[in-house]
């Protein structure tokens, strides 16, 4: 599986966090920021990120996390395939240097792929047909 980080890795509709928000099928609640995962039933993971400026005031600091979370996020896509992820900031993630969230998102990663949920029953989720 190759690290990039293109289109296809994004969820980048509306609707697809929609989904994700309303039926979560795995959380890992961390210091500052909460993940959300469902299936998605394709063989990559796709993430989104909600990084509020109520959250993070800064925009060099969403930036920086955005920044961060996609790298993180590329280099443990192969624990991930098959997930829609959603990373929702809390106020003070922006106040965690590096290294600290690097440690951070990779643990969270791993709890995440631990609960992998088993697949959606058929008819569930948004087929990109629908």
């Amino acid at each position: 599986m190759s690290r990039d980080y293109g289109r296809e890795k994004r969820l980048l509709t509306p609707r697809q966090f929609k989904a994700v928000f309303d039926s979560p099928s795995g959380k890992a609640p961390g210091k500052n920021v909460l993940l959300l995962a469902r299936a998605n039933d394709l063989e990559h993971p796709r993430l989104g990120l909600v990084i509020g400026k109520k959250s993070v005031k800064l925009s060099v600091e969403r930036n920086r996390l955005k920044r961060l979370i996609r790298d993180s996020f590329r280099h443990h896509q192969e624990l991930l395939a098959g997930l829609d992820i959603v990373v929702v900031a809390r106020k003070g993630l922006g106040d965690l240097d590096n290294p600290e969230l690097h440690q951070q998102f990779g643990k969270l990663w791993k709890r995440l792929a631990k609960q992998r949920p088993t697949a959606a029953p058929p008819g569930v989720g948004d087929s990109p047909h629908a």
